[in-house]
């Protein structure tokens, strides 16, 4: 019986060692920018890989070609914060590298990057379900309707990826989605968070009668909540993707008490207060083990360095977390403890 156990235990042991090696892998996180090798003034788009093959497009942004472009690969998720031109993509980047690094050339996208590439993906929209209707709408239209984009399937209390067509989380502010692979032992978790931001939408994805309703009021129209992320991957790490926001008490709260953040990815540049306020929400609110700088509204690199009179340079020397660049095209690994583990450079 003694040794029956024993071999028992020498089994379990070999299976928990087998298996971690998936579970301790690093997460892939690639900026998909404007101009290779820079952290430019539009830049926003970021994709990340899970361990477990889960890809994740957080805001589509300006920063893309369209649902085609090669820099993305395969897509699951779609996740939008809100309906800014700048994030939801009422335009679309020319080409890479096109224009400057200050002022990248784009042309129009009437149907949304956002949903471009949920089209060209059947990727999965997570987000609230006001603006999963609206990018939902503009993917019909993409295809030529069709019936209504439904909710995700879900089995276990997850969502199984790669999806058969477009569809939407069913979440709003405070939900979770969770989704996995088909033989992966666990999934990614993804909440909504709350943003100090607000969220009307680009008069240029409104119909032409939405606008002139909208013009005879000078109203904007809201939807909803503006919103970012926490992301839990399957290795441990645990991203804060903080959307255009101000400074808020539930980056203290929910963001560092409760969801314990480890990594940050901080947006700058929608509010010029965050220059001011993010080594304070970074250091003593947030407190994770790295942070990432994207959405700097200003060139913050120039031949891949670091441009030291930059406001993105002066933050940077204030915050103690260790801090990378949303280089675009750079590849970064993190590990579960928030660390960087490869790819981010000097």
């Amino acid at each position: 019986m003694r040794i029956t156990t024993a071999c028992c235990t020498l089994v379990a042991v070999a299976s928990l060692l087998a298996a971690a090696p998936v579970l301790a892998q690093n997460v892939k996180i690639t900026p998909v920018g404007s101009h290779p090798g820079e952290l430019c003034a539009n830049d926003r788009a970021i994709v990340f890989e899970d361990p477990t093959g889960v890809r994740l497009l957080y805001d589509p942004a300006h920063n893309v070609t369209g649902g085609d472009d090669p820099r993305l690969g395969a897509i699951h998720l779609v996740l939008l914060t809100h309906m800014h031109g700048d994030h939801v993509g009422d335009m679309k980047l020319k080409a890479p590298g096109a224009g400057t690094c200050a002022n990248s050339e784009r042309v129009p996208a009437p149907n949304s990057t956002t949903a471009e590439v949920a089209a060209a993906k059947n990727a999965a929209l997570v987000m609230t379900r006001a603006m999963s209707g609206f990018v939902g709408n503009k993917v019909q239209g993409i295809r030529g309707g069709g019936k209504p984009i439904g909710f995700c399937p879900q089995s276990g209390g997850a969502t199984t990826v790669p999806v058969a067509t477009v569809c939407a989380s069913q979440t709003d502010l405070g939900g979770v989605f969770v989704a996995k692979t088909v033989d992966a032992p666990k999934g990614v978790e993804i909440t909504i968070v709350y943003a100090s931001h607000v969220n009307n939408a680009p008069p240029a994805l409104l119909s032409e009668a939405q606008r002139a309703a909208l013009k005879v009021d000078g109203a904007v129209l809201e939807y909803g909540p503006a919103t970012g992320f926490v992301v839990k991957f399957s290795n441990g790490l645990t991203a804060y993707l903080s959307g255009d926001t101000g400074i808020h008490s539930e980056m203290k709260t929910v963001i560092n008490e409760f969801h314990k953040a480890n990594l940050a990815v901080l947006n700058l540049g929608s509010n010029p207060g965050i220059f001011v306020s993010g080594a304070h929400s970074m250091n003593e609110l947030v407190r994770p083990a790295s942070v990432i700088l994207t959405h700097p509204n200003e060139p913050v690199t120039e031949g891949g360095t670091l441009r030291p009179a930059s406001r993105t340079a002066a933050l940077i020397k204030q915050l103690k977390p260790a801090a990378h660049l949303a280089i675009s095209g750079r590849t970064m690994e993190f590990d579960g403890q928030g660390k960087c583990a490869a790819g981010c450079g000097p």
